[in-house]
């Protein structure tokens, strides 16, 4: 008998700058959050509409550090609990039922680059304050694009002492999906990480065809395990502290080509797929297509906690 699958939501970052008037910057998407909100409960609504169980929080760029790379003056707490009041504004307009509200836990300092890490320590307790900040207004969190075996023990280890199983996503080099961002192998991260219960470990804002390399890896991990792909052509571009308008979007990965790698992860057995960057609405309602098409059945983020 076939699992039920988890169908997470796409990129909300990219949709946003696709939908957005607004001048790209290193904190576009807390600007459009503060100055045309409309825009980010519609694009939670839109990926509900196609089929998203879950809608994660427009939280990737509200951390300390990349707070004070920018001029913001509004706490943290307040910008969490914006970003939680406008996906709940968008999964209520959607008339979808059952959809959780899941917040991104996302690098501290910069993505793909594992060298502007904060001290464990530190990278410990600034997580433990952003669950602590979120988890009474949340159905649970999603760690997303952690690139190195030290940031992952870090996450994991501030879901512990909130006594919180969280999903852990990790990213791998474009050309080759056994190895973190950092030059870490897979295995090393999955051997560190047996320690704690995530929810599942997914392969997330990687190449598909990355995805697809680790994922017989991931099946012996013992994990609930799944993956959620970018559309970039590349990150190399993308600096600390830059934009990611900066990258370019494939053009040969609309929804049928995403759905057909897609295909090949529920094949090896995930329970858990998605997209990241550059994955629209479009390519999530392909995603179910291809679910409903292989008799498979939508599972709940609840599901994940009690398996």
């Amino acid at each position: 008998m076939t699992a039920p699958v988890l169908l997470l939501d796409g990129g909300l970052g990219q949709e946003l700058i696709h939908r957005s008037s607004a001048a790209a910057h290193h904190l576009w998407s807390l600007q459009v959050m503060l100055e045309e909100p409309q825009l980010v409960s519609n694009i939670h609504r839109d990926f509900c509409r196609a089929g998203a169980a879950i809608a994660c929080l427009n939280t990737y760029a509200i951390t300390r550090a990349r707070l004070a790379r920018g001029d913001v003056d509004i706490p943290l707490d307040a910008l969490l609990l914006r970003a939680c009041e406008l996906a709940r504004a968008g999964i209520e307009e959607s008339g979808m039922k059952d959809v959780a509200l899941v917040s991104s836990l996302p690098p501290l300092v910069a993505s793909y680059s594992p060298d502007t890490e904060l001290p464990t320590e530190q990278m410990v307790g600034e997580y433990e304050e952003l669950i602590a900040l979120q988890r009474a207004h949340v159905d649970g969190f999603l760690a997303e694009t952690i690139a190195s075996v030290n940031e992952a023990v870090a996450v994991l280890t501030a879901a512990k002492y909130a006594g919180m199983r969280i999903m852990l996503g990790l990213t791998v080099m474009d050309n080759n999906g056994l190895q973190l961002r950092s030059g870490e192998s897979l295995e090393s991260a999955l051997t560190a990480i047996d320690a704690f219960e995530p929810l599942a470990v997914v392969i997330n804002c990687s190449k598909p065809e990355a995805v697809s390399q680790a994922m017989p890896l991931l099946k012996t991990s013992g994990f609930a395990f799944g993956g959620f792909a970018n559309g970039f052509t590349a990150i190399d571009a993308l600096k600390p502290g830059g934009v990611v308008d900066v990258l370019e979007a494939r053009a040969d990965l609309g929804p049928t080509a995403y759905a057909a790698y897609a295909s090949t992860w529920l094949d090896a057995g995930a329970t858990v797929i998605g997209g990241c960057c550059e994955v629209g609405p479009d390519h999530i309602a392909a995603l179910k297509h291809l679910m409903e098409s292989r008799g498979i059945e939508r599972a709940r983020w609840a599901d994940l906690a009690s398996a």
